[in-house]
């Protein structure tokens, strides 16, 4: 009991210690250890310190394996500031000042983190199903974001509420759209609470709290796994807090290799000069790239003079997409895979044991949606290059037009970058994009859209009826028919959402052209972020229209049912089973 307490009233205090720390720097130009409020800092880290020793000391758990290094980061990273504090006296020197900021910033966050999860977390099945927990949590994140970035500090000449609340959607949903110019309207702390909302939205608040609370407490309710194993698309329950770890694992390996890659390509010339502004932009694109959001902190995106011919950075934000895209589970079979290939090589070439076959390493979901990724890409290429190459794509080498064909197919399938403008593009190709954009990218994805899974099953499903066959068979594997229904309620219900909300922008924005909406449409409902360059000029109604699409967009219309209505209980009981005329 006391230990529960102890731990209750320390993440408060850290808690509050992070939303003060949010409100002066929102608020107030002067440095955080200038206020009065340093004192309240100096009692959250003497708590969270004082917290610490008693869960070594006192509390015998196998957790306290699990968090040493945390907790000796945090031990020694207070005791560094205090030394620094005290022996200095806050120096005069500009630069030393900042590195107490930085330093206090990171101390707060990380007593947050360690209190936070330090607590008991319990989803309540029978008061809220899974589905609804999700909604939830994305409506939240949207609502808190649009209030951070409401902040005095968060803009250069202040937002409207409507605005703040729309980018706080974009970024949640990773959609990428835009009313205001995030390179000119938006300070650096601005900018930081865009790419937390990114970072966040991308993966799932959900995926965050809960794997951060099993991981200092060392276990977790049945009820907790059922809730997140449907929530982290884990198949088998003992493999839910397994899933979340490989999912922030990945995250953060291809993140920062991203980062890398896109600082070796960049022009630092471009952003000033400054090694700072360089990590920074880095950092920046890395995220915005595998959680597909689209955004930038360029007025131009991409189509910027001195980016647009950077077919290496091109290249690198693809890739990033396009990993952020097929799904957690693909990449980390896919890994799978690659890890059984060079251990039997090495045994091969090292050792006299044969070859060890394994069936099915890349499973059937795997492999369906590879090939129809690959698929895509492909024909999104081609066809592209062959429509473009004399339009949009004629300023670049014959090079980097099959480049950027690349990099457009890619992007529309939920990326939301711009190498192009869109604008130039030609009706043929805009149909294309439309095409890619409502497919989107693949199932436990960063990415929107009906998912390369829902289309690959339904063409399946298509061809099979066209051959007579009552089964949908691919890959000596037969499809299972709630797979199928689903697949099809997913593409009914998402046509439906999409021609309900065109057909009200066609009455809100009756100066537009029907393409162009319709495009503002599937890049809203499928979480790309692209646009006619008409977004900023939107009503207040259409607006609110394009937030409700993404919204949608993202936690999809099916889980919105299964949420709103009350679930079936089965029954022993069947009725006669009779064909219906069709067609």
């Amino acid at each position: 009991m006391w230990n529960n307490k102890l731990n209750l009233f320390s993440f408060y205090t850290s808690l509050l210690a992070v939303l003060i720390m949010i409100v002066e720097t929102g608020f107030f130009e002067e440095f955080l250890f200038r206020s009065q409020f340093i004192y309240f800092y100096d009692f959250s880290f003497i708590l969270t310190l004082f917290n610490i020793l008693h869960y070594n000391f006192h509390k015998k758990s196998p957790a306290t394996k699990k968090i040493w290094p945390l907790e000796i980061l945090v031990t020694t990273l207070i005791i560094v500031y205090y030394l620094a504090r005290f022996e200095y006296n806050f120096s005069q020197t500009r630069n030393f000042q900042f590195f107490n900021l930085r330093l206090l910033y990171v101390l707060i966050i990380l007593c947050f983190v360690r209190d936070f999860s330090s607590l008991h977390i319990n989803f309540k099945r029978t008061f809220i199903n899974p589905a609804q927990l999700f909604i939830l949590s994305f409506l939240s994140i949207i609502l808190v974001g649009a209030v951070l970035l409401m902040m005095p500090h968060a803009t250069v000449n202040g937002i409207k509420p409507l605005d703040a609340l729309f980018t706080a959607t974009s970024a949640v949903c990773v959609t990428g759209l835009i009313v205001l110019d995030t390179s000119k309207d938006f300070t650096l702390f601005g900018k930081v609470i865009i790419l937390s909302l990114i970072q966040i939205g991308g993966l799932g608040i959900m995926t965050f709290a809960s794997y951060f609370s099993y991981f200092f407490r060392g276990g977790a309710s049945y009820e907790n796994q059922l809730s997140l194993g449907e929530m982290t698309s884990s198949d088998k329950l003992g493999e839910v807090f397994n899933t979340l770890k490989r999912i922030i694992i990945i995250t953060v390996i291809i993140e920062a290799l991203g980062a890398v890659f896109i600082y070796s390509s960049l022009d630092l010339s471009l952003v000033g000069g400054s090694i700072n502004k360089g990590i920074f932009f880095s950092i920046f694109h890395a995220i915005s790239a595998f959680c597909n959001a689209g955004f930038s902190t360029l007025s131009g995106n991409l189509y910027e003079p001195g980016y647009q011919f950077n077919y290496g950075l091109h290249f690198t934000i693809a890739s990033l997409f396009i990993f952020g895209g097929l799904g957690f589970p693909i990449v980390y079979n896919v890994y799978t895979y690659v890890k059984h290939l060079i251990r039997n090589l090495i045994r091969s070439l090292f050792s006299k044991e044969k070859f060890h076959h394994t069936p099915w390493v890349i499973n059937l979901n795997s492999r369906i949606i590879l090939v129809t990724t690959f698929s895509l890409l492909i024909f999104g290429t081609v066809t592209i290059f062959l429509f473009e190459h004399d339009g949009a794509l004629k300023s670049h080498s014959n090079f980097g037009a099959w480049v950027e064909a690349f990099f457009i197919s890619a992007n529309n399938r939920t990326a939301g970058f711009n190498t192009v403008d869109v604008s130039l593009i030609s009706a043929p190709t805009l149909m294309i994009c439309i095409f890619l954009m409502w497919i989107g990218a693949s199932p436990a994805s960063t990415g929107g859209g009906i998912k390369t899974s829902t289309f690959a099953i339904a063409v399946l499903n298509i061809i099979s009826l066209a051959k007579g066959k009552q089964r949908t068979e691919i890959f000596r594997r037969e499809i299972g028919q709630h797979s199928i229904s689903r697949a099809f309620a997913i593409i009914g219900l998402s046509l439906i959402v999409l021609g309900i909300g065109i057909f009200l922008l066609v009455i809100v924005e009756p100066e537009k052209d029907l393409m162009s909406l319709a495009f503002e449409a599937f890049s809203a409902y499928s979480t790309v972020g692209l646009s006619i360059n008409i977004t900023p000029s939107l009503s207040l109604v259409g607006k609110i229209i394009i937030i409700s699409i993404m919204f949608i967009g993202r936690v999809s219309m099916f889980s919105l049912l299964i949420a709103m209505m009350k679930k079936e209980k089965y029954y022993n009981y069947r009725y006669p089973k009779e064909e219906i005329l069709i067609n």
